[in-house]
């Protein structure tokens, strides 16, 4: 008798949900290890943090499994694993006792997850032109971050300059050029949008150079 192998065995398929769920924990469960391991060999662990560090993980794996599944659901995914990435950076601090020098962290992270958000921009040229106008702002507010984390680990010393003006003047020209990109398009309430958007980047402007000359 000769066997049939004709046939093959059909592989088991596994819903891409599972597949995403397995992803995303496995990354989390890597980065809590890793986090643990680091702050254990730098000798300033504290257990406690794991508290903290764990469920940010959970937190930022559910949101990467909304994210990965698309659709409408992916801006809420994105909004959840941004959420759980600002606790677990909180944990990960706790746990390994550097809140004192990495604390610019948790202003990078927030303003670059707000930044993010240009990636679900509106087709309406008004809604896009102000959602940009704040993800560019809030790009300039990442740079405070990194700034201040720098000048946290003396790798800058900016003296006597009152370096933060620039960052206001910055925040000025922004808003002034996106109001210049909006009058460029034809819509309606463009007038109102431009004028909106002109008069705080002008006073911002101004209040940047007045820091920055020390007036």
């Amino acid at each position: 008798m000769v066997a049939d192998t004709s046939r093959a065995t059909p592989r088991r398929s596994y819903p891409k949900s599972t597949r995403h769920w397995a992803t995303s924990l496995a990354i989390a469960g890597t980065a809590a290890a890793a986090t643990t391991t680091v702050a254990q060999s730098v000798g300033d662990y504290h257990w406690w943090a794991g508290f903290v560090l764990v469920p940010g993980a959970l937190t930022a794996a559910g949101g990467g499994v909304l994210l990965a599944r698309g659709g409408g659901r992916a801006f809420v995914g994105y909004v959840v694993a941004c959420v759980g990435l600002l606790i677990f950076t909180v944990g990960a601090l706790l746990m390994t006792g550097t809140t004192g020098r990495g604390w610019p962290a948790l202003v990078t992270l927030p303003c670059l997850a707000v930044a993010g958000t240009y990636l679900w921009r509106s087709a309406d040229p008004l809604a896009r032109g102000l959602h940009r106008t704040v993800a560019l702002l809030a790009l300039a507010g990442a740079l405070v971050g990194v700034t201040l984390f720098l000048i946290r680990a003396r790798l800058v010393d900016p003296g006597q300059t009152h370096w933060w003006g620039g960052y206001v003047l910055l925040a000025g020209v922004v808003v002034c050029g996106n109001a210049v990109e909006l009058a460029r398009h034809r819509m309606p309430y463009r007038l109102q949008a431009v004028t909106l958007l002109v008069g705080p980047a002008v006073v911002a402007a101004l209040l940047g150079v007045r820091m920055l000359r020390g007036w």
